[in-house]
Protein backbone atom coordinates (compact mmCIF):
# COMPACT_ATOMS: atom_id res chain seq x y z
CA UNK A 1 0.00 0.00 0.00
CA UNK A 2 1.42 3.36 -1.04
CA UNK A 3 1.13 6.01 1.64
CA UNK A 4 -0.43 9.19 0.34
CA UNK A 5 1.84 12.21 0.45
CA UNK A 6 0.23 15.27 2.06
CA UNK A 7 1.49 18.69 1.07
CA UNK A 8 1.35 21.06 4.00
CA UNK A 9 1.04 24.75 3.20
CA UNK A 10 0.37 27.85 5.26
CA UNK A 11 -3.27 28.80 5.79
CA UNK A 12 -4.55 31.27 3.20
CA UNK A 13 -3.99 34.81 4.37
CA UNK A 14 -1.24 33.78 6.81
CA UNK A 15 2.24 34.27 5.42
CA UNK A 16 5.76 33.25 6.34
CA UNK A 17 8.27 35.99 7.07
CA UNK A 18 11.58 34.63 5.80
CA UNK A 19 15.13 35.57 6.86
CA UNK A 20 15.72 37.74 3.78
CA UNK A 21 12.78 39.97 4.86
CA UNK A 22 13.61 40.15 8.56
CA UNK A 23 16.03 43.05 8.09
CA UNK A 24 13.09 45.26 7.09
CA UNK A 25 11.02 44.16 10.11
CA UNK A 26 13.94 44.78 12.46
CA UNK A 27 14.57 48.21 10.93
CA UNK A 28 10.91 49.23 11.32
CA UNK A 29 10.62 47.89 14.87
CA UNK A 30 13.94 49.18 16.20
CA UNK A 31 13.54 52.68 14.74
CA UNK A 32 9.92 52.95 15.93
CA UNK A 33 10.86 51.81 19.42
CA UNK A 34 13.65 54.37 19.60
CA UNK A 35 11.36 57.24 18.61
CA UNK A 36 8.50 56.06 20.84
CA UNK A 37 10.75 55.70 23.89
CA UNK A 38 12.21 59.17 23.23
CA UNK A 39 8.64 60.52 23.40
CA UNK A 40 7.99 58.79 26.73
CA UNK A 41 5.93 55.83 25.49
CA UNK A 42 6.28 52.46 27.21
CA UNK A 43 5.87 49.06 25.60
CA UNK A 44 3.38 46.45 26.76
CA UNK A 45 2.83 42.92 25.46
CA UNK A 46 -0.64 41.42 25.56
CA UNK A 47 -2.09 38.00 24.64
CA UNK A 48 -3.52 37.50 21.16
CA UNK A 49 -6.54 35.72 22.67
CA UNK A 50 -9.35 37.72 24.29
CA UNK A 51 -13.00 37.41 25.21
CA UNK A 52 -15.04 38.18 22.09
CA UNK A 53 -17.39 40.40 24.09
CA UNK A 54 -14.56 42.91 24.58
CA UNK A 55 -14.51 43.80 20.89
CA UNK A 56 -18.26 43.49 20.42
CA UNK A 57 -18.69 46.15 23.10
CA UNK A 58 -15.69 48.27 22.18
CA UNK A 59 -15.77 48.25 18.38
CA UNK A 60 -19.50 47.77 17.92
CA UNK A 61 -21.53 44.73 16.90
CA UNK A 62 -22.59 46.30 13.60
CA UNK A 63 -19.03 46.84 12.36
CA UNK A 64 -17.69 44.58 9.62
CA UNK A 65 -14.84 43.57 11.93
CA UNK A 66 -17.19 42.12 14.53
CA UNK A 67 -19.98 40.88 12.28
CA UNK A 68 -17.84 39.35 9.51
CA UNK A 69 -14.10 39.29 10.22
CA UNK A 70 -13.35 38.10 13.76
CA UNK A 71 -11.85 34.66 14.31
CA UNK A 72 -14.36 33.30 16.84
CA UNK A 73 -14.44 29.98 18.70
CA UNK A 74 -15.57 28.51 22.01
CA UNK A 75 -13.23 27.06 24.62
CA UNK A 76 -14.01 23.82 26.54
CA UNK A 77 -16.08 25.83 29.05
CA UNK A 78 -18.23 27.30 26.30
CA UNK A 79 -16.81 30.83 26.55
CA UNK A 80 -16.69 32.74 23.27
CA UNK A 81 -13.11 33.75 22.53
CA UNK A 82 -11.44 35.46 19.59
CA UNK A 83 -8.07 36.30 18.14
CA UNK A 84 -7.64 40.03 18.59
CA UNK A 85 -8.71 41.99 15.47
CA UNK A 86 -7.27 45.28 16.71
CA UNK A 87 -5.28 46.55 19.68
CA UNK A 88 -7.01 49.64 21.08
CA UNK A 89 -9.84 47.84 22.88
CA UNK A 90 -7.34 45.31 24.21
CA UNK A 91 -4.98 47.97 25.56
CA UNK A 92 -7.96 49.65 27.22
CA UNK A 93 -8.90 46.30 28.80
CA UNK A 94 -5.36 45.95 30.20
CA UNK A 95 -5.44 49.59 31.37
CA UNK A 96 -8.69 49.01 33.31
CA UNK A 97 -7.85 45.54 34.65
CA UNK A 98 -4.42 46.61 35.95
CA UNK A 99 -5.68 49.94 37.37
CA UNK A 100 -3.10 51.88 35.42
CA UNK A 101 -5.09 55.04 36.09
CA UNK A 102 -3.86 54.87 39.71
CA UNK A 103 -0.20 54.61 38.69
CA UNK A 104 0.15 57.76 36.60
CA UNK A 105 -2.13 60.59 35.41
CA UNK A 106 -1.11 60.13 31.76
CA UNK A 107 -0.38 56.68 30.34
CA UNK A 108 1.64 56.55 27.10
CA UNK A 109 1.65 52.98 25.80
CA UNK A 110 2.56 51.07 22.67
CA UNK A 111 2.19 47.50 21.45
CA UNK A 112 3.82 45.73 18.50
CA UNK A 113 2.32 42.48 17.32
CA UNK A 114 -0.07 40.47 15.15
CA UNK A 115 -3.79 41.08 14.63
CA UNK A 116 -6.30 38.76 12.94
CA UNK A 117 -9.19 39.48 10.58
CA UNK A 118 -10.92 37.09 8.20
CA UNK A 119 -11.08 39.32 5.14
CA UNK A 120 -10.03 38.92 1.52
CA UNK A 121 -6.22 38.77 1.34
CA UNK A 122 -4.61 41.32 -0.97
CA UNK A 123 -1.28 43.06 -1.44
CA UNK A 124 -0.11 44.43 1.90
CA UNK A 125 -3.13 43.01 3.75
CA UNK A 126 -3.25 39.54 5.27
CA UNK A 127 -5.54 37.70 7.66
CA UNK A 128 -2.71 37.73 10.15
CA UNK A 129 -1.22 41.20 9.93
CA UNK A 130 0.98 43.25 12.22
CA UNK A 131 0.59 46.69 13.74
CA UNK A 132 2.49 49.21 15.81
CA UNK A 133 -0.28 50.51 18.05
CA UNK A 134 0.27 53.69 20.10
CA UNK A 135 -2.09 55.13 22.73
CA UNK A 136 -2.00 58.27 24.90
CA UNK A 137 -4.51 57.97 27.74
CA UNK A 138 -5.61 60.64 30.21
CA UNK A 139 -5.79 64.00 28.40
CA UNK A 140 -8.56 65.46 26.26
CA UNK A 141 -6.81 68.60 25.01
CA UNK A 142 -5.55 69.35 21.49
CA UNK A 143 -1.90 69.14 22.58
CA UNK A 144 -2.29 65.36 22.97
CA UNK A 145 -3.72 65.12 19.45
CA UNK A 146 -0.83 67.16 18.07
CA UNK A 147 1.75 65.07 19.95
CA UNK A 148 0.32 61.85 18.54
CA UNK A 149 0.19 63.21 14.99
CA UNK A 150 3.72 64.65 15.13
CA UNK A 151 5.01 61.37 16.58
CA UNK A 152 3.40 59.34 13.78
CA UNK A 153 4.79 61.68 11.13
CA UNK A 154 8.30 61.51 12.60
CA UNK A 155 8.29 57.72 12.59
CA UNK A 156 7.19 57.48 8.96
CA UNK A 157 9.37 60.34 7.74
CA UNK A 158 12.36 59.11 9.71
CA UNK A 159 12.12 55.76 7.94
CA UNK A 160 12.50 57.57 4.63
CA UNK A 161 8.94 57.06 3.44
CA UNK A 162 8.05 59.63 0.81
CA UNK A 163 4.83 60.75 -0.89
CA UNK A 164 2.98 60.74 2.43
CA UNK A 165 -0.29 62.60 2.89
CA UNK A 166 -1.81 63.28 6.33
CA UNK A 167 -5.59 63.66 6.17
CA UNK A 168 -7.50 64.85 9.22
CA UNK A 169 -11.11 65.48 10.23
CA UNK A 170 -13.29 65.86 13.30
CA UNK A 171 -16.16 63.44 13.88
CA UNK A 172 -17.76 65.82 16.36
CA UNK A 173 -18.82 64.96 19.89
CA UNK A 174 -21.92 63.78 21.76
CA UNK A 175 -23.29 67.34 21.50
CA UNK A 176 -23.03 67.91 17.75
CA UNK A 177 -22.65 64.50 16.08
CA UNK A 178 -26.28 63.36 16.67
CA UNK A 179 -27.44 66.39 14.68
CA UNK A 180 -25.21 65.40 11.76
CA UNK A 181 -26.24 61.72 11.92
CA UNK A 182 -29.90 62.70 11.82
CA UNK A 183 -29.40 64.79 8.66
CA UNK A 184 -27.30 62.04 7.08
CA UNK A 185 -29.98 59.41 7.78
CA UNK A 186 -32.58 61.54 6.08
CA UNK A 187 -30.31 62.03 3.08
CA UNK A 188 -29.54 58.29 2.78
CA UNK A 189 -33.21 57.26 2.96
CA UNK A 190 -33.69 58.90 -0.43
CA UNK A 191 -30.59 57.11 -1.76
CA UNK A 192 -31.39 53.70 -0.29
CA UNK A 193 -31.99 51.91 -3.61
CA UNK A 194 -28.55 52.93 -4.84
CA UNK A 195 -26.72 51.54 -1.81
CA UNK A 196 -25.20 48.07 -1.45
CA UNK A 197 -27.01 45.70 0.99
CA UNK A 198 -24.47 46.39 3.75
CA UNK A 199 -24.87 50.15 3.44
CA UNK A 200 -28.65 49.85 3.38
CA UNK A 201 -28.34 48.33 6.84
CA UNK A 202 -25.68 50.80 7.94
CA UNK A 203 -27.70 53.79 6.79
CA UNK A 204 -30.16 53.26 9.63
CA UNK A 205 -27.97 51.85 12.41
CA UNK A 206 -24.79 53.88 11.93
CA UNK A 207 -24.86 56.01 8.79
CA UNK A 208 -21.30 57.30 9.25
CA UNK A 209 -20.03 53.88 8.15
CA UNK A 210 -21.43 54.41 4.67
CA UNK A 211 -18.46 56.74 4.10
CA UNK A 212 -16.12 53.75 4.62
CA UNK A 213 -17.69 51.66 1.85
CA UNK A 214 -15.49 50.97 -1.18
CA UNK A 215 -18.38 50.15 -3.52
CA UNK A 216 -18.60 52.60 -6.44
CA UNK A 217 -22.40 52.78 -6.20
CA UNK A 218 -22.22 53.85 -2.56
CA UNK A 219 -19.55 56.46 -3.24
CA UNK A 220 -21.73 57.87 -6.01
CA UNK A 221 -24.75 57.93 -3.71
CA UNK A 222 -22.87 60.15 -1.24
CA UNK A 223 -22.53 62.98 -3.74
CA UNK A 224 -24.19 66.00 -2.16
CA UNK A 225 -24.40 64.37 1.28
CA UNK A 226 -24.40 66.62 4.38
CA UNK A 227 -20.92 67.65 5.57
CA UNK A 228 -19.97 67.01 9.17
CA UNK A 229 -18.06 70.29 9.40
CA UNK A 230 -21.41 72.07 8.98
CA UNK A 231 -22.58 70.51 12.26
CA UNK A 232 -19.55 71.02 14.54
CA UNK A 233 -20.21 72.71 17.84
CA UNK A 234 -17.97 75.55 19.00
CA UNK A 235 -15.84 73.30 21.20
CA UNK A 236 -15.16 70.81 18.39
CA UNK A 237 -14.29 73.64 16.00
CA UNK A 238 -11.87 75.19 18.50
CA UNK A 239 -10.31 71.80 19.29
CA UNK A 240 -9.59 71.05 15.64
CA UNK A 241 -8.35 74.57 14.91
CA UNK A 242 -5.83 74.28 17.77
CA UNK A 243 -4.54 70.97 16.41
CA UNK A 244 -4.09 72.39 12.92
CA UNK A 245 -2.21 75.40 14.30
CA UNK A 246 0.17 73.09 16.20
CA UNK A 247 0.74 70.98 13.09
CA UNK A 248 1.53 74.09 11.06
CA UNK A 249 4.01 75.26 13.69
CA UNK A 250 5.68 71.84 13.51
CA UNK A 251 5.94 72.10 9.74
CA UNK A 252 3.73 69.07 9.07
CA UNK A 253 1.53 69.33 5.97
CA UNK A 254 -2.06 68.13 6.18
CA UNK A 255 -5.31 67.97 4.27
CA UNK A 256 -8.59 68.72 6.05
CA UNK A 257 -11.18 66.29 4.65
CA UNK A 258 -14.74 66.41 5.96
CA UNK A 259 -15.45 63.05 4.25
CA UNK A 260 -12.87 61.16 6.33
CA UNK A 261 -14.72 58.91 8.78
CA UNK A 262 -13.70 56.02 11.02
CA UNK A 263 -15.71 52.82 10.96
CA UNK A 264 -15.35 51.95 14.65
CA UNK A 265 -17.90 53.06 17.22
CA UNK A 266 -15.46 54.36 19.78
CA UNK A 267 -14.04 57.33 17.83
CA UNK A 268 -14.91 60.92 18.79
CA UNK A 269 -13.63 64.22 17.44
CA UNK A 270 -10.20 63.79 15.82
CA UNK A 271 -9.81 61.18 13.08
CA UNK A 272 -6.85 60.91 10.73
CA UNK A 273 -5.08 58.76 8.15
CA UNK A 274 -1.67 58.76 6.54
CA UNK A 275 -1.71 57.62 2.94
CA UNK A 276 0.93 57.21 0.27
CA UNK A 277 0.88 57.41 -3.51
CA UNK A 278 3.52 54.69 -3.76
CA UNK A 279 1.38 51.60 -3.03
CA UNK A 280 -1.41 51.94 -5.57
CA UNK A 281 -4.98 51.30 -4.43
CA UNK A 282 -3.94 50.04 -0.98
CA UNK A 283 -2.75 53.49 0.04
CA UNK A 284 -3.40 53.73 3.82
CA UNK A 285 -0.26 53.20 5.93
CA UNK A 286 -1.54 54.39 9.30
CA UNK A 287 -4.63 55.78 10.93
CA UNK A 288 -6.23 56.58 14.23
CA UNK A 289 -8.17 59.07 16.24
CA UNK A 290 -9.59 60.14 19.58
CA UNK A 291 -11.80 57.84 21.68
CA UNK A 292 -12.80 59.75 24.78
CA UNK A 293 -15.63 57.45 25.87
CA UNK A 294 -14.22 53.97 25.22
CA UNK A 295 -12.61 53.42 28.63
CA UNK A 296 -15.77 54.33 30.55
CA UNK A 297 -17.88 52.27 28.09
CA UNK A 298 -15.79 49.21 28.95
CA UNK A 299 -16.27 49.74 32.68
CA UNK A 300 -13.25 51.85 33.52
CA UNK A 301 -12.77 55.41 34.76
CA UNK A 302 -13.58 58.42 32.62
CA UNK A 303 -10.26 58.82 30.78
CA UNK A 304 -10.07 60.51 27.35
CA UNK A 305 -7.61 58.97 24.90
CA UNK A 306 -6.11 59.20 21.43
CA UNK A 307 -3.97 56.81 19.43
CA UNK A 308 -2.88 55.42 16.08
CA UNK A 309 -1.83 52.17 14.42
CA UNK A 310 0.78 51.68 11.69
CA UNK A 311 0.20 48.75 9.34
CA UNK A 312 3.59 47.06 9.38
CA UNK A 313 3.23 45.07 6.16
CA UNK A 314 2.44 48.21 4.18
CA UNK A 315 5.17 50.19 5.92
CA UNK A 316 7.65 47.46 4.97
CA UNK A 317 6.51 47.63 1.33
CA UNK A 318 7.46 51.32 1.46
CA UNK A 319 10.80 50.54 3.08
CA UNK A 320 11.58 48.12 0.26
CA UNK A 321 11.03 50.91 -2.26
CA UNK A 322 13.51 53.16 -0.47
CA UNK A 323 16.39 50.92 0.58
CA UNK A 324 17.73 47.44 -0.02
CA UNK A 325 18.28 45.67 3.28
CA UNK A 326 19.67 42.21 3.90
CA UNK A 327 20.34 40.28 7.10
CA UNK A 328 23.72 41.20 8.54
CA UNK A 329 26.43 38.71 7.61
CA UNK A 330 28.91 37.23 10.08
CA UNK A 331 31.95 39.21 11.13
CA UNK A 332 34.11 36.09 10.82
CA UNK A 333 33.89 32.88 8.83
CA UNK A 334 36.27 30.09 9.81
CA UNK A 335 37.48 27.81 7.02
CA UNK A 336 39.20 24.69 8.36
CA UNK A 337 41.15 21.92 6.63
CA UNK A 338 41.68 18.69 8.50
CA UNK A 339 40.05 16.97 11.48
CA UNK A 340 42.12 18.66 14.22
CA UNK A 341 41.71 22.03 12.54
CA UNK A 342 37.93 21.59 12.40
CA UNK A 343 37.76 20.81 16.13
CA UNK A 344 39.91 23.85 16.87
CA UNK A 345 37.69 25.97 14.58
CA UNK A 346 34.59 24.91 16.51
CA UNK A 347 36.21 25.79 19.85
CA UNK A 348 37.33 29.17 18.45
CA UNK A 349 33.86 29.87 17.03
CA UNK A 350 32.30 29.26 20.45
CA UNK A 351 34.79 31.61 22.09
CA UNK A 352 34.18 34.38 19.56
CA UNK A 353 30.41 34.00 19.87
CA UNK A 354 30.73 34.17 23.66
CA UNK A 355 32.29 37.60 23.08
CA UNK A 356 29.25 38.50 20.92
CA UNK A 357 31.17 38.39 17.64
CA UNK A 358 28.98 36.93 14.92
CA UNK A 359 30.88 33.88 13.64
CA UNK A 360 30.18 30.97 11.30
CA UNK A 361 32.14 27.97 10.02
CA UNK A 362 31.85 25.08 7.61
CA UNK A 363 30.60 22.09 9.57
CA UNK A 364 31.34 19.23 7.19
CA UNK A 365 34.41 18.29 5.19
CA UNK A 366 34.75 20.43 2.06
CA UNK A 367 37.49 22.01 -0.01
CA UNK A 368 38.93 25.42 0.77
CA UNK A 369 37.44 26.74 -2.48
CA UNK A 370 33.98 25.53 -1.44
CA UNK A 371 34.33 27.11 2.01
CA UNK A 372 35.42 30.43 0.52
CA UNK A 373 32.32 30.42 -1.67
CA UNK A 374 30.26 29.81 1.44
CA UNK A 375 31.94 32.75 3.20
CA UNK A 376 31.11 34.95 0.20
CA UNK A 377 27.45 33.90 0.30
CA UNK A 378 27.38 34.75 4.00
CA UNK A 379 28.98 38.15 3.22
CA UNK A 380 31.58 37.59 5.94
CA UNK A 381 33.92 40.47 6.72
CA UNK A 382 36.88 38.23 7.57
CA UNK A 383 37.82 34.64 6.85
CA UNK A 384 40.13 32.66 9.13
CA UNK A 385 41.88 29.84 7.30
CA UNK A 386 43.07 27.08 9.64
CA UNK A 387 44.79 23.83 8.69
CA UNK A 388 46.56 21.16 10.70
CA UNK A 389 49.92 22.58 9.58
CA UNK A 390 48.97 26.07 10.76
CA UNK A 391 48.00 24.65 14.13
CA UNK A 392 51.43 23.06 14.46
CA UNK A 393 52.99 26.45 13.72
CA UNK A 394 50.61 28.29 16.06
CA UNK A 395 49.33 30.64 13.33
CA UNK A 396 46.23 31.18 11.18
CA UNK A 397 45.64 33.08 7.94
CA UNK A 398 43.38 36.12 8.29
CA UNK A 399 41.79 37.33 5.04
CA UNK A 400 39.96 40.66 4.77
CA UNK A 401 37.23 39.91 2.23
CA UNK A 402 36.71 43.39 0.75
CA UNK A 403 40.37 44.08 0.02
CA UNK A 404 41.52 40.48 -0.37
CA UNK A 405 44.53 41.20 1.88
CA UNK A 406 45.88 38.17 3.78
CA UNK A 407 48.08 38.19 6.88
CA UNK A 408 49.48 35.56 9.19
CA UNK A 409 48.35 35.98 12.79
CA UNK A 410 49.55 34.15 15.86
CA UNK A 411 46.76 32.16 17.48
CA UNK A 412 47.64 33.76 20.81
CA UNK A 413 47.01 37.21 19.26
CA UNK A 414 43.87 36.29 17.33
CA UNK A 415 41.21 37.32 19.87
CA UNK A 416 42.89 40.67 20.50
CA UNK A 417 43.24 41.25 16.76
CA UNK A 418 39.55 40.59 16.06
CA UNK A 419 37.79 42.19 19.02
CA UNK A 420 40.40 43.89 21.18
CA UNK A 421 41.42 43.10 24.76
CA UNK A 422 38.95 41.28 27.00
CA UNK A 423 37.05 43.59 29.32
CA UNK A 424 35.88 42.56 32.79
Amino acid sequence: MVEETVEFRSVRGFHDILPEEIAYWQRLESFSRRILEAHGFKELRLPVLEMASLFKRGIGEETDIVSKEMYLFSDPKGRELCLRPEATSQIVRAYIQNRMDLKEPISKLYLIGPMFRHERPQKGRYRQFHQIDVELIGDRGPISDAEILILLWRILQGLGMGDLVLTINSLGCEVCRPHFKSHLKEFLRDKREGLCPDCQRRSEKNPLRVFDCKEAQCKASLEGAPRIDESWCGDCTDHLRAILDLLSEAGIPYILDSRLMRGLDYYTRTAFEVKTKALGAQDAVAGGGRYDRLISTLGGPDRPSIGFAIGMERAIELLKLNEALRPEGPKVFIASLGFRARLFAFKLMMELRARELKTEMAYGESSLKSQMRQATRYRAEYVLIIGDEELEAGTVTLKEMNSGEQTQVKISDLIRRLIGPKTP
